[in-house]
């Protein structure tokens, strides 16, 4: 049987980081975005934490894939 747990933990600052380590890459946010699967207006609203629930983690990883970074956002306390 399976049990699912919704776990959200607020990071301050995420917007921010993902912000700064796009500009370090160098590639437009359009190229970003879709390699992400997610549309460049949603990828501008994260950057600006104007996300109105929580951003589900699943995005979160597909953006520190295309990035190549880990943000440090982890679950376990």
């Amino acid at each position: 049987m399976k049990i699912r747990r919704y776990t959200d933990i607020e990071i301050q600052g995420l917007g921010g980081k993902i912000r700064q380590a796009r500009k370090a890459d160098g590639r437009s946010v359009e190229v970003l975005a879709a390699e992400a699967e997610i549309s460049r207006s949603y990828w501008h609203d994260i950057e600006a934490e104007r996300i109105r629930d929580a951003l589900p983690e699943e995005t979160l990883r597909k953006i520190e894939r295309v990035l190549g970074i880990d943000l440090g956002v982890n679950f376990n306390g």
